[in-house]
């Protein structure tokens, strides 16, 4: 009783720290992400870079093209978004707006990395005004730089963003976490179908599923094809049954 209620009233404000440095509401926003139940992958090789969730329909009734949680910011960037639905969609609405300025602004796209930082930099915002509350959603942007190829990067609640080899957000991170640092161990770097089959390779072995392709949605970046793409059903099929050969 007493733990309780030296924690008591520090969750209703999201500006205010506890007594241990703590911001509650930041954490439950985390806690949001993990709670929505889905699992999403990126994965960077040489050449390309790969986005992997989950699709899950809620619905019988709700027609299931209707259904993604992968969007396209620009015609170079793309992104999952992972958490509650209507703050990702909230957030991807935010990007593309972002992207659309700076290009009217400055002559040219924007780059992945200047928009991770943007839109972290908009949620950091989030956490220190009483009067807005963070998003329960984490963002895995990929896209194309001219001068630095595929590019990989994740922002989360807390305003903090970083570029990644691989990386996951949900419901299994950090066991996704942990296969991938097994997988990618050096600094070697991996061909486009090897990058895709490690992508939904760490989807299936962390969730323990053989996934259909109606099951997922994959979005790509090649360096032959820089322009952020998702994967049709038949893609996506075609990929398994590869990945399926090969095991």
């Amino acid at each position: 009783m007493s733990n309780r209620s030296a924690t008591a009233g520090y969750d209703r404000h999201i500006t205010v720290f506890s007594t241990e440095g703590r911001l509650f509401q930041v954490e439950y926003a985390f806690k949001a992400i993990s709670n929505a139940g889905l699992t999403s992958v990126g994965v960077r090789g040489k050449d390309s870079v790969v986005i992997v969730t989950q699709k899950k329909v809620p619905d019988k009734l709700i027609d299931a093209s209707t259904v993604t949680h992968v969007f396209q910011i620009t015609p170079l960037i793309g992104c999952v978004m992972t958490g509650l639905d209507p703050d990702g969609r909230n957030q991807v609405m935010r990007a593309r707006s972002e992207a659309a300025e700076f290009k009217y602004k400055y002559g040219y796209d924007i780059t992945p990395d200047l928009l991770a930082k943007r839109m972290a930099n908009l949620n950091q915002v989030c956490t220190q005004k009483a009067f807005m509350r963070p998003l329960g959603v984490s963002m895995i942007l990929i896209g194309w730089d001219d001068e630095r190829g595929p590019q990989l990067f994740k922002t989360d609640p807390a305003g903090y963003f970083a570029g990644y080899r691989a990386t996951a957000a949900g419901a299994k991170h950090q066991e996704a976490f942990n296969y991938l640092e097994k997988k990618l161990k050096g600094d070697e770097l991996l061909s486009t179908d090897d990058t895709v089959e490690l992508a939904i390779g760490t989807l299936s072995s962390v969730l323990a599923a053989n996934f259909k392709s109606q099951d997922l949605e994959v979005a790509i970046v090649t360096k032959d094809n820089p322009k952020f793409r998702v994967l049709t059903v038949e893609e996506i099929d075609a990929e398994l049954t590869r990945i399926a050969e090969k095991d």
